[in-house]
């Protein structure tokens, strides 16, 4: 199996022994704070045009999430956070990766505030983009996604089949992590992962365009809530992303002129080989914002960064203090439940989010997401 390659790269860690309660816990995501309901659909995307770098003959498959502002959520049901058939492998591939605990955590009772296909509340929104981090699943940006929603954006989180550590299709077809190699050591596999990510933000943007003028892109024709298409304002769009979603969101925005401003929640800006990415080299005269944490600072950021930043332009850089790299995702919640329940040592959680008390660094890091793309795109 494929999934040995996950193995040898690397991305399983052995689970800690803690101790266990009665009943399975059951983790809860923070409500979204803005004035809008949000309803939530998925698109399977599919790209005729594209080989799948990781599938040899297949056609490159894209599956994304749009969370939006809703009209009515009453007697819809509310999302999951993840899919029924993707449990058992966020349970094999994230959960081992993160040291989290195996048992006695019901991974896939979490549920969302959102409303599945939900009708859309009339009205024209700016568009953001996000790219989950390397092997993270989009479904761990929810927490972000459902504020941004909740403040009046269409957000649509992507996953990137393959490098995902699993990522369920519809009929129930999962695929998960199958990499040929580490990208955290094989330069080659690194960059085909970013090209690649590249290629599938411009591929959703085009199939977003084919919404927007009355079409449906889902590769099934799946019907879809109705005036999703006339929701979206893709003269403003905006794009944001962790790890190397963030890496991809900084370089997204420079090679695409559709997009107008960029979020780097903590991605480094060159190829594994050392060589700088465009933007580093030649900065960008549209908004991005660089959010780093204290917990997770080191050369390579402050390289690449100290880059893009030393051709001036619109490039701000901030800090997230007593937080570590995974505080930008739902992990920023979930972790210190977990600490507190007795399922995971402190250091784990610090090693994972950091020390902050959530009740301040979520509602930070809301607050710079919203007024950077609220002063961009509105």
């Amino acid at each position: 199996m494929r999934i040995l390659t996950a193995l040898i790269a690397g991305l399983f860690f052995s689970s800690i022994a803690l101790p266990v309660s009665a009943a399975p816990m059951v983790l809860r995501l923070p409500g979204p704070s803005g004035a809008y309901d949000v309803g939530v659909t998925s698109l399977h995307l599919v790209d005729g045009q594209r080989v799948d770098p990781w599938k040899a003959g297949a056609p490159r498959e894209v599956m994304a999430s749009v969370y939006y502002p809703a009209r009515d959520v009453r007697e819809y049901p509310i999302a999951p956070q993840l899919s029924p058939g993707a449990v058992e492998w966020f349970e094999r591939i994230d959960v081992q990766r993160h040291s989290l605990p195996t048992a006695n955590v019901d991974w896939g009772a979490t549920k969302t505030h959102s409303a599945v296909d939900a009708p859309v509340l009339p009205g024209r929104r700016p568009v953001l983009l996000y790219s989950p981090g390397g092997a993270d699943p989009r479904t761990v940006g929810t927490t972000l996604a459902e504020e941004l929603a909740s403040r009046g954006y269409v957000v649509v989180t992507i996953d990137h089949p393959g490098e995902t550590s699993e990522v369920e299709f519809p009929g129930g077809r999962v695929r998960w992590f199958d990499l040929p190699g580490d990208p955290r050591t094989d330069a080659a596999i690194a960059r085909t992962m970013m090209m690649t990510r590249f290629a599938d933000v411009r591929f959703v943007l085009d199939r977003l365009e084919v919404l927007a003028a009355g079409g449906n892109p889902d590769a099934a024709g799946r019907a879809l809530p109705r005036g999703l298409g006339r929701a979206l304002d893709l003269g403003r769009v905006g794009i944001y992303g962790h790890s190397a979603g963030g890496a991809t969101a900084a370089e997204a925005m420079y090679e695409d002129r559709r997009i107008d401003a960029a979020v780097n929640l903590e991605g480094y800006l060159d190829h594994l080989s050392g060589e700088a990415f465009p933007i580093a080299r030649a900065g960008t005269d549209r908004p991005l914002l660089l959010v780093g944490t204290d917990g997770f600072r080191d050369e390579r950021f402050d390289r690449t960064w100290g880059m893009v930043l030393a051709h001036g332009g619109p490039v701000r850089r901030t800090e997230v203090k007593d937080a570590n790299h995974w505080v930008f995702t739902d992990y920023a919640a979930m972790a210190p439940q977990l600490e507190f329940d007795g399922l995971l040592s402190r250091e784990t959680r610090i090693k994972l989010v950091g020390a902050g008390d959530p009740c301040r660094s979520t509602p930070q890091i809301r607050k710079l997401m919203r007024v950077f793309f609220d002063q961009h795109l509105r």
